[in-house]
């Protein structure tokens, strides 16, 4: 199925969780959780010490990962890129967390994941 044809709704219940996992997974600075939902083109990117660095300067500087509000959702024919208000422990303000999805050989994966 295309994602043009799913609903915003499905679309978060998939999104969802996979988000939760991602941004817990990177909480704890565990790669192999982290990288689970991953293409093979986001885990040649997301190296050990890439996840490591990226991790040790948003806990310093922002803190931890707390509420996340669904914003939007921009459909593709081979992909769905989601956005979420995000915010933090120690930082004020919003945040953007987005991630792409795809599917591929049965399964949803993560193609592109930024929190800015």
């Amino acid at each position: 199925m295309s994602f043009l044809e799913m609903s915003d709704d499905a679309l978060w219940q998939i999104a969802n969780p996979l988000m939760d996992h991602l941004m817990e997974a990177s909480t704890q600075r565990d790669h192999g959780e982290h990288c689970r939902d991953f293409t093979e083109r986001m885990k040649a990117i997301v190296t050990p010490e890439h996840l490591h660095r990226v991790c040790e300067a948003y806990q310093r500087e922002k803190g931890r990962f707390t509420e996340r509000e669904p914003v939007a959702v921009f459909k593709r024919t081979d992909s769905v890129a989601l956005v979420w208000r995000q915010r933090f422990s120690r930082a004020e303000g919003d945040f953007v967390a987005e991630m792409v999805l795809v599917h591929r050989n049965g399964r949803y994966l993560v193609d592109h994941a930024m929190v800015f």
